[in-house]
């Protein structure tokens, strides 16, 4: 099953995805204007190399999940925009919007 959710922090909006995988966790992903937060599925390196702002979660089940976790990777292209691992992703999710 896949669905897609509106999510809504701090005035800003974004699309969030969840897709039901077999015998595994889902794959997660929230998408802004700017960037995206990424479950652990998801390769930071490439990310990287095709100059995206993008931010690694992982240990996620739901959309909410992500929004509470922690950033665990991002690329410079996130730094830049003041993103650093260890900030909570629904703390730092507007610099995506």
């Amino acid at each position: 099953m896949f669905q897609i959710t509106k999510v809504k922090v701090d005035g800003d909006s974004f699309l969030g995805f969840r897709a039901e995988l077999p015998g595994s966790p889902p794959l997660l992903l929230i998408v802004g204007n700017k960037g995206f937060i990424m479950c652990g599925y998801l390769n930071l390196e490439v990310a990287e190399r095709i100059g995206a702002a993008a931010i690694v979660v992982s240990g996620v089940r739901s959309v909410e999940d992500v929004l509470k976790a922690e950033v665990e990777g991002v690329t410079s292209k996130a730094r830049e925009l003041g993103i650093e691992p260890g900030a909570v992703v629904r703390e730092v999710l507007g610099r995506l919007a």
